[in-house]
């Protein structure tokens, strides 16, 4: 391995002056600077990075918590497009990713916390988890900076999305194609579906609809058996509806086997809508109605406001960033008279 000081023997100056040329120190020239790091990079040296994390006291290494319940990881199509966001992000500013271990059979398994710290993490993302795990709670609660996607917790930065707009835009778009029995599948409860079900009855209610208790109905996010379920119930009513919310697109899947196995059309017999905008969705045909949340901006929000906290923390406020969505209009709500 190529250290400073062959470096210093090869350009014929000190191994202080090699440190501050690579280092981008001010009290040498710049074409100075310009010779090192040229011969520097012949060589083949690379900094070390435990020199490095002794020097700045930091590991430049950002630990990510992510676990889904559906046990999807990174094949789960919104966060893997928000996590990509957030890699592309922190990586143009010089840090690499870490996922903390989540395995719980390990026999040495360490806390989300011991973890975090056994790698000297600058900070962490927390996103998709149980947010009340105890595990959970006490990361957040550490002195390791912490942004969280998708929840909030007093006195750390979340970065969330518009859900109660986003499911306002929807449901009145689908209420200007026309309908007004709509029903709707919404997800487990987490401050997202939270949010997402206060935002629906409030809407209803501004629009003057009555949506009777058993058009509203409870499945996990991304369980296609379950909203197939859910949707065979809502066929069956005496009244069944005009149109059906999904918890998010994935699930919307169930939801069209079952209107399928009925021998209905969608939207000839029955509108449909998922929530989150993935990029599957957008080839199915007809292509589904849905609110696209702007993932690219989720993640890199995240990113550059975690890195702010690392390295501004005294001056870095807690603080909620709400990112909006937009309803793609897909061809899944067709109109109807009122």
């Amino acid at each position: 391995m190529v250290a400073m000081k062959d470096i210093s023997v090869a350009c014929g100056v000190s191994v202080a002056t090699v440190s501050k040329a690579l280092n981008d120190h001010k009290d040498i020239g710049e074409e100075t600077k310009k010779r090192i790091r040229k011969i520097a990079k012949e060589m083949g040296y690379v900094p070390n990075s435990a020199s490095k994390a002794l020097k700045t006291r930091r590991t430049y290494n950002i630990g990510v918590l992510f676990i889904d319940e559906a046990l999807s990881g990174l094949t789960h199509d919104y966060f893997s497009h928000v996590l990509d966001s957030f890699k592309k992000t922190v990586e143009q500013r010089g840090y690499d990713i870490t996922f903390i271990n989540c395995c719980k059979t390990r026999a040495n398994k360490m806390s989300y916390l011991e973890h975090a710290r056994y790698r000297g993490f600058d900070g962490v993302v927390i996103a998709c988890v149980d947010f009340y795990d105890p595990e959970v709670l006490e990361l957040v609660q550490s002195n390791i900076p912490v942004v969280t996607i998708d929840h909030l917790f007093n006195n750390r930065i979340a970065i969330i999305s518009d859900n109660v707009k986003g499911m306002r835009d929807l449901l009145t778009f689908v209420y200007q194609k026309g309908h007004r029995r709509i029903a709707y599948i919404h997800g487990t409860d987490t401050a997202v579906t939270q949010s997402r079900l206060s935002s629906f009855y409030k809407t209803t209610q501004e629009l003057g609809l009555d949506i009777p208790d058993e058009y509203v109905k409870a499945a996990a996010y991304r369980d296609t058996d379950a909203t197939f379920a859910k949707t065979m119930e809502l066929l069956d009513l005496p009244n069944p509806p005009t149109c059906i919310l999904y918890p998010d697109d994935f699930s919307s899947y169930g939801g069209i086997n079952a209107i399928k196995d009925r021998g209905m059309n969608i939207p000839q017999d029955i509108s449909i809508a998922g929530y989150d905008g993935i990029r599957m969705a957008r080839h199915l045909e007809p292509q589904l109605t849905t609110l696209r949340q702007d993932t690219a901006q989720i993640g890199a929000q995240a990113a550059q406001n975690l890195i702010q906290l690392i390295e501004n923390p005294k001056t870095t406020l807690a603080r909620v960033v709400v990112i909006e969505g937009e309803v793609f209009e897909g061809k899944t709500v067709g109109a109807i008279e009122p």
